[in-house]
Order: structure tokens, then C-alpha cells, then sequence
């Protein structure tokens, strides 16, 4: 994650919210994405005739700008354990990644788990692996609001900006919105606005800034940025965590070689193993990669079930 920018859409804020977004924040500079803004590295060395290069997708879970630097030592070592060439291909949206996987055109990503669900549902996404943080494979949804807002609980956001993450993102989107299904509400009559990010660290900055009045987040993130930038302690606060979900897992098209897909699993599963393996987890803050069942994501599947994929707003 990079410290000094965050993309998110400034035109999309001003619509939503009516609010301009250039001089908000303490040196948080908001710019509008674009798709051309997401870059594709290039293959970590020249592939010879008639060799493909691994093709690496990341979900856009933080802002894509930041994914690039996040994961390109992962890609690359990837890339060198299988013995070709890497590159990362980036989307804006899951469902972009999710259809870079549904066609095929992708080896291997790094999905959200509500996007996992969805590619599983709708295509047969196969999971490979998942990271353990912490000890643990699972994280939370969290909901934000500033830190000097007097909101402390979800019906205190009646009225209010809403900022969700992605529309198939399970932490950023669909627990919230389980959370006022429960309450006999919809997130397009409950709150005043609803607008979304395209990623959690936007998410988040946006709640810092008090361009939104609340947000759903991914709590690995939260938890991330909060470590490397403590002024957010100050400037967001948490009301609500949710129980625990199915970590957001390492994904294969069902397609995929078979050959390849158990090199990449293994690879994966023994990376903590090796020097460079352990050094690239740590800056992921990854303990390591572990094996993870379908059954991880069931609960993401009953909160489906119950609310539904309606379309918002």
C-alpha cells in the first residue's frame, strides 16, 4: 500500500456526495481512476519465442496503484519458481478480474471472497490457497465512521453517505448490506447515498476525510493501514465487526493445466519455506499460504441467499 495517494474517483464523490475533493485530507491527494490508470507490469524478463507468461490478476482489494507495488515481488517470485516469465494484470472492478478468470485469461488471482463465491457460482472458479494472517484464515467486515462523527451504531447511519467497496465484495458490501436485511432495511431506502470506492483503502480515507459519513471495510486493510499510518487511528473509528469469514483466497481458472495448477499450489504452500519466500510474506504481512476448503465461504453464501445480488443504487 502506498502512503501518499489514493485513487479514488473524484467525480464520483463530488456527484454522490456534492462535495469537491481537491484540499480534503492531510496530504491525501484524491484523483479520478480511469481503467487506463491500471497498469499491466510487464513480464519479469523477456519470454522466448512461443513461452507464455505466467499471468498474475489481482483483485483490486486496495487501490490498484498500490496492488502493483504490493505484489509485484510475489508475481515475480512466482514467475521464477515455475520457470517462466511473470507479469500482473490488474482490473478496476472484481467483476473485471472475475471475467479475466472466467475467460481464461488469467493463471491465477487473488480474489475477494465474495468474488470467489460469485466465480464459483457462475463458472467453477477453483480455489488454490489461502493466506494466513495473524495465526488466522479469516478476516472481518468493519464499519467506519469518522472519528469526532457521534454515530456509534448502524441505525444512527440512517439518512447518511454510505461507502461501499465493490459490488461483489463480501466485507466492503454484502455483510453490511446482511446486517440492514436483518434490520427490514435496503441499503438504496436506509441511507441518503450510497457510492462506491473500488477499493477499501479508498474506502477508508474517504470515511478519514469526512467525505463519507460511513463505510464498510475489509478489516486485513483497516488493520494494515492503521499499522503503517497511526494517524488514522484518530480520524476513523470502528462500530461494528463482523463475525468471521473465509479468507480471500488464491484462485485458478477450471480450466488450468493441471500440471500447472499443482505447481502453483505448491509453490504457494511452501513459500514461508525459503529466504525469499519469507521475506515477500512479511511484506504482505502474510504468515504464510495454507490449503482452505469451499465450505471457508458458506456463510457468504446463506448472506446471498438472504439478500440477494440486488443492484445498488
Amino acid at each position: 500500500m502506498q502512503k501518499s495517494r489514493a485513487w479514488i474517483s473524484s467525480w464520483l464523490l463530488a456527484s454522490a456526495i456534492g462535495l469537491a475533493v481537491s484540499g480534503c485530507g492531510e496530504g491525501l491527494h484524491y484523483k479520478a481512476l480511469r481503467l487506463s490508470d491500471v497498469e499491466e507490469i510487464a513480464p519479469s524478463n523477456i519470454p522466448a519465442p512461443g513461452e507464455h507468461p505466467l499471468r498474475v490478476a489481482v483483485g483490486s482489494v486496495i487501490s490498484p496503484k498500490g496492488t502493483a507495488g504490493s505484489y509485484r515481488g510475489l508475481v515475480t517470485y512466482l514467475g521464477k519458481k515455475i520457470g517462466r516469465p511473470a507479469e500482473l494484470i490488474q482490473r478496476q472492478t472484481y467483476a473485471e478480474t472475475n471475467d479475466l478468470v472466467r475467460r481464461g485469461d488469467v493463471d491465477i488471482a487473488l480474489v475477494c471472497s465474495g468474488a470467489y463465491v460469485a466465480g464459483q457460482r457462475d463458472f467453477g472458479m477453483e480455489l488454490l490457497a489461502a493466506p494466513q494472517v495473524n495465526g488466522e484464515v479469516v478476516y472481518y467486515s468493519y464499519l467506519v465512521v469518522p472519528g469526532n462523527s457521534p454515530v456509534q451504531t448502524l441505525p444512527q447511519l440512517r439518512g447518511k453517505v454510505f461507502a461501499f467497496t465493490d459490488p461483489l465484495s463480501n466485507s466492503g458490501r454484502l455483510s453490511a448490506a446482511y446486517l440492514l436485511w436483518q434490520m427490514g432495511e435496503r441499503p438504496d431506502t436506509f441511507f441518503q447515498k450510497t457510492i462506491y470506492t473500488y477499493s477499501h483503502d479508498n474506502s477508508l480515507k474517504a470515511v478519514a476525510d469526512g467525505l463519507v459519513d460511513g463505510a464498510a471495510v475489509d478489516s486485513l486493510v483497516y488493520d494494515a493501514i492503521l499499522a503503517r499510518e497511526p494517524r488514522y487511528a484518530e480520524r476513523v473509528r470502528i462500530i461494528y465487526r463482523s463475525p468471521p469469514y473465509g479468507m480471500p483466497p488464491v484462485v485458478v481458472p477450471p480450466g488450468l493445466d493441471p500440471a500447472l495448477k499443482v505447481q502453483l499450489r505448491d509453490t504457494l504452500l511452501n513459500m514461508h519455506q525459503d529466504k525469499e519466500g519469507q521475506a515477500i510474506l512479511a511484506e504482505l504481512a502474510i504468515d504464510r499460504f495454507v490449503p482452505i476448503e469451499d465450505k471457508a465461504y458458506a456463510s457468504i453464501r446463506d448472506m446471498i441467499s438472504a439478500v440477494g445480488q440486488q443492484k445498488w443504487p
